[in-house]
């Protein structure tokens, strides 16, 4: 079985910074880790290699430091991985990522499976995984929570739905976003390292992938962020700290007072 897991390298959380001029992240001199969801997807295709054999490539669209999200999953188990990086790709919406890794996937060629991450915490908007699926012309499933069966050239999913679980069965090939729900990532062995560290990781452009370059970057992507604002901070709070001196009685007379200045009282 031949399966497919894109894959992103976001900003930690704690370091998201944003250009808001251009209405983009800012990816260069951040820290940046595998999108952790996406460690799920591969997670999945690992133990689905495990039961029926096969090959997991690995792609990622990203600046030429992505390199390293590629080789942590080749550490984990996966075989091979593809980077798509140029200057052309800066600033991509989802649509416009999610026809450049279509493109990627066309020219990687034989898939039984795409698994991908149900979303990106960086973006937030779950529409990649969907988005390859359109461009490809592909069956999908949504917010898999666990795979009940392979065979016959179908696959039997269990999906996640607001009301509770819908089983689907598809034909194959197709793409599944999973969620966390469907298992617990494994760690990177010793021995992975030491392949992910001697891997060669293909490098692609939008010439290796027959991009039509009118449609990915900033200028090729249909969403256009107009403007940033930061959210302001109304509400402003007082602490009656009584370990500085100050007794029950007093701190609760404080303490009455601020409630009676904004008029809660």
């Amino acid at each position: 079985m031949n399966i497919i897991v894109p894959i992103k390298q976001v900003p930690e959380t704690g370091n998201v910074k944003i250009d808001e001029e251009k209405g983009t992240i800012v990816r260069e001199g951040v820290e940046s880790i595998v999108n952790p969801l996406d460690l799920y997807a591969i997670e999945t295709a690992l133990q689905l290699k495990e039961e029926y054999g096969g090959k997991i490539t690995v792609i990622s669209m990203g600046p030429r430091n992505a390199e390293k999200a590629i080789r942590e999953a080749i550490s984990m188990g996966c075989d091979d991985g593809v980077l798509i990086s140029d200057r052309a790709f800066a600033g991509s919406d989802t649509w416009a990522t999610s026809y450049a890794l279509s493109k990627a996937i066309v020219k990687i060629g034989y898939y039984d499976l795409i698994i991908a991450g149900v979303r990106a915490t960086d973006g937030d908007t779950g529409q990649v995984g969907p988005g390859i699926a359109a461009f490809l012309d592909l069956p999908l499933a949504t917010y898999t929570s666990s795979i009940k069966e392979i065979g016959n050239d179908k696959i039997t999913v269990e999906r996640l739905t607001e009301e509770g679980y819908e089983t689907l069965r598809l034909p194959m090939p197709c793409l599944l976003t999973v969620v966390k729900e469907i298992s617990y990532p494994r760690l990177p062995t010793l021995r992975g390292k030491q392949k992910a560290r001697s891997k060669e990781v293909a490098v692609w452009g939008p010439d290796d992938m027959d991009v039509d370059r009118a449609y990915v970057g900033l200028d090729g992507s249909p969403v256009k962020v107009v403007k940033i604002t930061r959210p302001k901070v109304t509400r402003n709070g007082k602490i009656i700290d009584t370990t500085k001196g100050l007794d029950i009685k007093d701190a609760v007379t404080e303490l009455i007072k601020f409630f009676d200045e904004k008029d809660l009282l």
